[in-house]
């Protein structure tokens, strides 16, 4: 029987082993990712073998990942649904790529349907694009970068570190108080909270801009592979024009220049997320489906 548990920062070790084997770009498949949002999501882990095994929800309500690592792919699928049959759960598997659907379909042939929603799919853009923002299609980037830089001479960037943190910390509670009619950020800000607490030892990179020593936008995020980067947090006031740009571009020229693309995760079907996502075009969309086992 599988013991599924909440992952604790000491897992990061055999998480990162098994995560070295991932072939795909998903934004969720980082130890980061899975630690730091696992109360909002009831994120639970198992080790099996060499894989990493990991499933979100409760109750009647729990999807499980891919099985994450190296080794018989299929008997790991065949532990989850035997986990699935043992809960009384219809077992469906969340996050599933070209490269997963293809080996679900090679060990299980139709023995799995396939759902998709845009709103799980993942926006992945070029770094070198990020960086330089040439062309017209960002001309309307590059002009409200422009016109903060104008709007806010005394301007810097830097790194993320134990020093500036609790400002970063400050700048998102008050984004939360002007923003907390639209939705609960509670979880978003247990998350954030968790992040900075082990900022070094989940190896997280982030960097912060200053207006006349004043921090008013910053962002973070994690190593993915070798050539990915997935941004976890970006905050920064609104009504600030270039304010989200700038932050974006900054952090992309100063930390991210040795990695060929970032994700910057999912619009989860909300308008504005979504129009500001595609304003910046995406190299790579992502799609992930939810794969429903009907055996």
């Amino acid at each position: 029987m599988l013991e599924f548990r909440k992952p604790v920062i000491e897992d990061k070790k055999w998480v990162d082993e098994c995560l070295k084997n991932v072939k795909s770009y998903n934004c969720e498949y980082t130890f980061g990712n899975i630690f730091l949002w696992s109360t909002s999501y009831k994120t639970t882990i198992c080790k099996y073998k060499d894989f990493m095994l990991c499933r979100w929800g409760d109750k009647d309500n729990i999807k499980y990942s891919v099985p994450l690592g190296k080794g018989d792919f299929k008997n790991a699928v065949c532990q989850l649904i035997e986990d699935a049959k043992e809960l009384g759960i219809k077992f469906s598997i969340y996050g599933v790529t070209e490269y997963y659907k293809a080996l679900l379909d090679e060990f299980f042939p139709n023995c799995f349907s396939y759902r998709y929603d845009e709103g799980f799919n993942d926006y992945i853009y070029s770094v070198d694009k990020m960086a330089e923002l040439r062309g017209k299609k960002y001309h309307s980037k590059r002009n409200h970068i422009t016109n903060f830089k104008k709007n806010n001479p005394n301007w810097s960037f830097e790194k993320l570190n134990k020093d500036n943190i609790g400002e970063c910390i400050e700048l998102h509670s008050q984004w939360i108080s002007e923003h907390s009619d639209e939705e609960d950020y509670s979880y978003e800000f247990e998350a954030v909270l968790t992040a900075f607490e082990y900022y070094d030892k989940l190896n997280l990179v982030g960097g912060l801009i200053r207006v006349d020593g004043k921090v008013v936008a910053y962002t973070l995020g994690e190593r993915h592979s070798d050539k990915l980067f997935v941004t976890h947090f970006e905050k920064a006031p609104a009504q600030m024009q270039g304010a989200y740009p700038i932050i974006n571009q900054e952090f992309t020229k100063n930390c991210l220049m040795s990695y060929e693309y970032v994700n910057r995760e999912e619009d989860l079907g909300i308008e504005g997320l979504r129009k500001a996502k595609q304003s910046y075009y995406p190299e790579i969309f992502l799609e992930k489906c939810v794969a429903e086992y009907e055996k």
